[in-house]
This record gives C-alpha cells, sequence and structure tokens, in this order.
C-alpha cells in the first residue's frame, strides 16, 4: 500500500512515531495530485510552495522535541468557500474571482493551529448552489470512479480530491446535503454536523440557518479526528453551541449492542433504484448482526423537504447574495463600455423619434449594478436568488416564505418524535448512483429532487452521516446515510466506525 493510499489516522501514528516526515508526506500527496487532478479536477489551486513550507514547519518542532497540534503534519483540503487571510477565495464564482479575505474563517484558524498543511484549495458548485458538481463558474469536477460522471456537489472537490487519494482529509459545507451526496457518490465518508457544532465564522454564507461545516475522509475514525479539531464554541458566530467538543476517536469501537435503528417507510418507493435498495437493506443485515436491532418507521411531513427547502434556501440567498453588487463587494463591470453603450442606445433611440424610451433607460448606477451582477453570477445562482426574491415579495411572503417555515416545523417535530423511539435514522443518501455529465443539466427540477434524502436533516438542524455500503453493478458506489439527534456526533461515528470495521466496502479504490 502506498503512503496516499494510508488512512489519515494510519499516517498520523507513523508521523507522531518519527517514521514518515511531514515534508515526505506532502510530497506524496502533490505527486498524487500531479498524476490525477488533470482528469478528475478536484482542486482550483494547489499550494504546493506553501503547504511544504508548513511540512517542514511541522518536522522541525517535533525534531525538536516541541508540542505540535493535533493533527501534526497531515495535509487537508479546503472548500474554496471558507476565507483564508490573504488568500484567493473564490466561491467558485467569477463574482469572487479575485476576492482575498483579510481574515481566516474560524475552521481555518483551528486546522492551522493543529499544524494541518493546507495543501489546496477544492472545486465547488458556484457558492455551493448545485447538487452535482458541474455549476462551478470555472471547470466541472468529475467523479474519479468514472470521468464521465458527476461527483456529486456542491462538495464535488472535497469529496472527489478524497476518493482519488488526493488528501487524505478535506473541509466541505452541507446546506441540503452537499458533503453527504457527494461522499455517497464518491465512495468515501462525510460527516454534516448539528447545526451549530462547528462555527460558520468565515464561511461565505448560501443559506445562513442551513449551512454547516463538516469533514470528508476515507474512514469514520478519520471523520472524527478531523471533527474534534474544528467543532466547538465560537464567540463570533452568534449560532455556535456552546457545548463542550468529546473525544470523538476515544468511543469509535464501542459496542453496538442495543443500538436502535428507524428505516423510513417513506424513503422506499418510487424512483429508488433496486440496487441502492438492495444495499441499504444489506447494511441493516450487517448492522443486526453487530447488536442493534431495525425497525421500520415513518416520517410523514418528509416528502415536503425539497419544496420546503427551495423555497427557504433561495430566500436567503437572494438576501445573503444582495451584497455582491460591484460597490461593496465583488466583479465590477467595465463601466467606461457601460457608459458608452447606454450612450449608444440613448442616441439611436432619440434618432428613431422614440425619446420617452431614451428617458426611460437604466441610469448608469442602476446599469452597473445589473450588468456587474449579470456578469458576476451563473445560471444557476440567479436562478436561486430569482426564486428567492419572488418568494420573499410582497404579496407572496406569506403564501411562500411563511408557510415554508411552518412546514419546516413540522418536519423538526416529525425527527423529535422518531428519535423517542430510535437512537438512529437510516436510510438511502440519493436514489442512485452516480448520473453522467449533463445528464440532468436541462431540468433543475430533476436536479433538485437528487436532494430528496438529505435536505430534511438542513431543514431540522440534525446531523447527518454517509459511508460506502455498496456497488453498483457498473462499480459506482452506493452510500448509507444515518441521522442522528442534535449533537449526537459521537453516536454517528461510532455506527459508522463499527459498520467499515465489519466490511470493506470503504477500503476499495477508484481504477
Amino acid at each position: 500500500m502506498s503512503l496516499v493510499e494510508s488512512t489519515a489516522t494510519e499516517l498520523l501514528a507513523q508521523l507522531d512515531a518519527g517514521s514518515l516526515s511531514a515534508v515526505e508526506l506532502t510530497h506524496a500527496y502533490l505527486d498524487q495530485i500531479e498524476r490525477r487532478d488533470s482528469s478528475v479536477r478536484a482542486f482550483l489551486r494547489v499550494d504546493a510552495e506553501g503547504a511544504l513550507r508548513q511540512a517542514a514547519d511541522v518536522d522541525r518542532r517535533r525534531q525538536a522535541g516541541e508540542k505540535v497540534g493535533r493533527l501534526g503534519g497531515l495535509p487537508v483540503a479546503v472548500k474554496d468557500l471558507l476565507c483564508a487571510r490573504g488568500e484567493l477565495t473564490t466561491c467558485g464564482s467569477r463574482m469572487l474571482a479575485d476576492f482575498r479575505p483579510p481574515y481566516d474563517a474560524t475552521v481555518v484558524a483551528r486546522l492551522r493551529a493543529a499544524d494541518a498543511v493546507l495543501i489546496g484549495r477544492t472545486n465547488l458548485d458556484e457558492f455551493a448552489m448545485g447538487g452535482s458538481g458541474e455549476n462551478s463558474a470555472f471547470f466541472a469536477t468529475r467523479n474519479p470512479w468514472d470521468l464521465e460522471r458527476i461527483p456529486g456537489g456542491s462538495s464535488s472537490g472535497s469529496a472527489a480530491c478524497v476518493a482519488a487519494d488526493m488528501a487524505p482529509l478535506s473541509i466541505g459545507t452541507d446546506t441540503g446535503g452537499s458533503i453527504r451526496q457527494p461522499a455517497g457518490l464518491c465512495g468515501v465518508t462525510g460527516l454534516k454536523p448539528t447545526y451549530g457544532r462547528v462555527s460558520r465564522f468565515g464561511l461565505v454564507a448560501f443559506a445562513s440557518s442551513l449551512d454547516q461545516i463538516g469533514p470528508l475522509a476515507r474512514t469514520a475514525a478519520d471523520a472524527a479526528l478531523l471533527l474534534e479539531v474544528i467543532a466547538g464554541h465560537d464567540p463570533r458566530d452568534s449560532t455556535s453551541i456552546p457545548a463542550p467538543v468529546p473525544s470523538y476517536t476515544a468511543s469509535l469501537n464501542q459496542p453496538l449492542t442495543g443500538l436502535r435503528l428507524g428505516l423510513v417507510r417513506e424513503h422506499f418507493g418510487p424512483g429508488l433504484d433496486a440496487e441502492v435498495e438492495a444495499a441499504v437493506r444489506e447494511a441493516m443485515r450487517v448492522y443486526e448482526s453487530l447488536g442493534a436491532t431495525v425497525r421500520e418507521m415513518s416520517m410523514p411531513h418528509g416528502k415536503y423537504g425539497v419544496a420546503t427547502y427551495y423555497i427557504i434556501a433561495p430566500c436567503e440567498a437572494s438576501s445573503n447574495l444582495a451584497r455582491y453588487d460591484g460597490v461593496h463587494y465583488g466583479h465590477r463591470t467595465d463601466e467606461r463600455a457601460m457608459h458608452e453603450d447606454l450612450a449608444a442606445e440613448r442616441r439611436a433611440l432619440i434618432e428613431a423619434g422614440r425619446t420617452a424610451e431614451a428617458e426611460k433607460l437604466d441610469n448608469p448606477l442602476v446599469r452597473m449594478y445589473r450588468q456587474s451582477r449579470s456578469e458576476g453570477f451563473g445560471p444557476e445562482v440567479k436562478r436561486r436568488i430569482m426564486l428567492g426574491t419572488y418568494a420573499l415579495s410582497a404579496g407572496y411572503y406569506d403564501a411562500y416564505y411563511l408557510k415554508a417555515l411552518k412546514v419546516r416545523r413540522l418536519i423538526r417535530q416529525d425527527y423529535d418524535a422518531a428519535f423517542r423511539e430510535v437512537d438512529l435514522i437510516a436510510g438511502p443518501v440519493t436514489a442512485t448512483p452516480a448520473f453522467r455529465i449533463g445528464e440532468k443539466s436541462g431540468d433543475p427540477l430533476s436536479m433538485y429532487l437528487v436532494d430528496l434524502y438529505t435536505v430534511s436533516a438542513n431543514l431540522a438542524g440534525v446531523g447527518g452521516i454517509v459511508f460506502p455500503c455498496g456497488f453498483s453493478s457498473n462499480e459506482l458506489p452506493i452510500g448509507l446515510q444515518l441521522q442522528a439527534p442534535p449533537l449526537e456526533e459521537e453516536r454517528l461515528l461510532r455506527a459508522a466506525h463499527m459498520f467499515q470495521q465489519a466490511t470493506d466496502w470503504h477500503q476499495r479504490r477508484p481504477k
């Protein structure tokens, strides 16, 4: 087994024992990126020089007997949605193509403090809006298992780089499934923590009441290691939960005897691929062999999850993205060319005797706002801004947004009722394995339905984990999703780890 095929936990043990240097390890991953990323395209930027400098500093301090951080020399890739001081943070958008934040996001600061080697910034659907990895303004990321298929989104690069052994650990964000869905489609482990478990300070917002940062890794044990570093209260984030962070890695091997799993009846209806259903049901039999009990249950309001999400999320996006106008933030159109075009339009109308129309043309400021946003945002972002602005407009707020908030409360009540009967909720993460690039691009509704099994956890604020539980007949990963009550990440990680101890799906690698 090569270095890059080892788990993060194994690599950290070698680093701590002195049998491996951080520089050697970083070189191994940089070489793998050079071999694989020209086809996968998981990274927007790779900071080879900076990574090697960080690694050398960790080695120097370790050799001098100084204390190093929890991740001491492990490379970590970061989704390009988190601010890093002085570094490009594009959000996969031309709107922020030149943006360099003056501060670190809390998660980035905690990674630095833990002596992680920040190896590069990963690609994503623009402003995290998308479920396929095709909506980046720069290029689409591809699934390492089949380069003609999507890796999932929006944390497309963060999942794909782990699946292709280009990083042992990565950071993603999850607004409606954007960690869990690509984890399932790429055959890696991805955790969406409870809302507020990880600080959102420095995360460029898409939908503030739904966004959450979390780890992607090869195994649950690796995800537990990374979550220990990034979780915890942050006074700079008013939604951060002031609760202590458990040692997630310490409880991984506790037996599952007595664990109660609930299988949601509504998740097994029309549209679910037969191979996905078979893999999920076989996973339940594995859990039963480990001492867990499995029972069917109902969550009746889950069927409204996608509709509710695609009202609330665009409304929050419309508000959050209003700041990108070419004045406060972001891309600004070429004003000289704009003024010339505006003057030419006005002259043409006047010469044609249409003076009244000429007087109604945009004033220069309005035209500058309009053109800056039109040029800076991609089609999917524009679609969601328009949906949200419409739902928030006078006469429609009560009919759409307010009603969606009421349904959101019903969905949370479904979870509360379910967790009085079971410890974890189990089911599929996507209805099918990864589909082909371009297959759903012209059908936004079909694309949105990809989030059917994931959005409810964000609406309810609960945690969820996804890990591989099988493969399709054409060798594409199939993921299993577990969801837990608030702040029960320890339970999620233990259940995932014990499953991975009993199976080898997570050990498979793309060819």
